[in-house]
């Protein structure tokens, strides 16, 4: 199956969740499951379904996580070398056309949070960018259009 790459602290998020989901959520919902069959008829017991279905979500949610981090190769960008090339993990300081400055962190698909200054690998602008070397201009096709941004700074 193939790899997917994660940093390290995208790893760490998963493992808590997955933690938290095991410890907390699952034991949760069997005691709800328990508390409604105690009130009689299963059939038309809506927090007995309602209950039934927050335990499938949780169950499907768990195997997604374990799925993911047995498929996972956690890359920790200090260990990269430093050559001046965007790469995952990486920092990059670009600026737009207008003269904007912008602040992205390459990432694993899980980790990506836009407001936290973190793009996918698989976004277009992070496609875009990888292999790409401070100075370089790249254009990338947003929903507005195409946009040229100047990598500045590219740290790991």
């Amino acid at each position: 199956m193939k790899r997917t790459p994660m940093t390290l602290r995208g790893a760490e998020a998963l493992r808590a969740e997955l933690k938290r989901l095991k410890s907390e959520a699952r034991p949760a919902v069997i005691k709800a499951i328990a508390e409604a069959r105690s009130h009689g008829d299963l059939s038309e017991n809506a927090e007995y379904h309602a209950a039934r279905e927050q335990q499938s979500f949780i169950e499907g949610r768990i195997r997604e996580i374990e799925s993911k981090l047995a498929n996972a190769e956690i890359i920790d960008p200090s260990t990269l070398p430093q050559t001046g090339k965007v790469v995952f993990g990486a920092v990059v300081e670009l600026e737009d056309e207008e003269g904007n400055r912008l602040v992205y962190q390459v990432v694993g698909e899980d980790e990506a949070d836009i407001a936290a200054g973190r793009i996918s690998v698989g976004s277009p602008i992070a496609r875009a960018l990888v292999g790409k070397s401070e100075g370089d201009v790249v254009d990338v096709a947003a929903p507005g259009g195409v946009r040229s941004l100047e990598i500045v700074e590219v740290r790991l």
